[in-house]
């Protein structure tokens, strides 16, 4: 393979739907070999629980027996739970946070371990501008992708001194299966509603999941060598940067 990954293995989780499979054509089309996990193992992705601590330990241990060490990790996977916070129960709190919190904090330590080791690798977490910005009725996803962001940069200051680059890509309202589960429409994401006190888009589109994938793939590559600790937004400027 040539490119500017080659050479280098990456794992990228929530690999079969949406962000997760453009993640993984961006960074194979870019040379690296791709890993990737997902929670059904659809397709040529192996099956993962990032709830399971001990599943995600086997797996990251076996990718690395079997094809390499890890240079890329990029946590995809997440679920979306929307409703009022007053009508949100225990179960689906809980879930959120499982996945979208927990389980980065599972894979990121496994891999992150073995980064260390090494002295070398980079971490990419795909969060949330609703991390950064309140939303009405995704106050769980939203409290989860923050804490999924703050998570990974505490943990690149704690690996800088290892080599190791942890940095979050932060997508608004992308063209992904998970804006529909929310009802909204790109036409609506764009306009924004006042009711709901949403900017909309200044850039007028919503973004596809090519776009925040090329935000991922500059950050793992040697290009963004000097970049960690950092909260990349691929929102169209919605967030306004607040």
């Amino acid at each position: 393979m040539t490119g500017p990954l080659a050479g280098r293995i990456a794992l990228v989780t929530g690999a079969a739907g949406g962000i997760g499979r453009a993640v993984v054509r961006a960074l194979t089309a870019d040379g690296a070999t791709v890993i990737g996990a997902d929670l059904h193992g659809a397709g040529h992705h192996r099956p993962l629980d990032v709830r399971d601590a001990g599943a995600v330990e086997r797996l990251v241990a076996d990718v690395e027996a079997t094809v390499g060490p890890i240079a890329i990790l990029v946590n995809v996977a997440g679920v979306l739970c929307a409703g009022p916070v007053l009508e949100t129960s225990d179960a689906d709190w809980a879930e959120v946070f499982a996945v979208n919190a927990t389980g980065v904090f599972h894979v990121s330590r496994a891999v992150g371990r073995r980064m260390a080791a090494r002295r070398t690798g980079v971490i990419v977490t795909v969060g949330s501008n609703a991390a950064g910005v309140p939303r009405m009725h995704l106050a769980a996803y939203a409290a989860a992708k923050a804490a999924a962001a703050h998570f990974t940069r505490c943990l690149g200051l704690e690996l800088a001194g290892s080599g190791v680059r942890c940095n979050v890509v932060a997508p608004g309202s992308t063209d992904t299966g998970m804006l529909r589960a929310l009802g909204s429409t790109p036409a609506g994401a764009i306009a924004g509603s006042a009711d709901a006190f949403r900017t909309g888009i200044p850039l007028g589109r919503v973004a596809s999941p090519s776009d925040v994938a090329d935000a991922v793939a500059f950050l793992v590559s040697d290009r963004a060598r000097h970049v960690t600790m950092h909260d990349l937004y691929v929102d169209g400027g919605a967030a306004l940067r607040a």
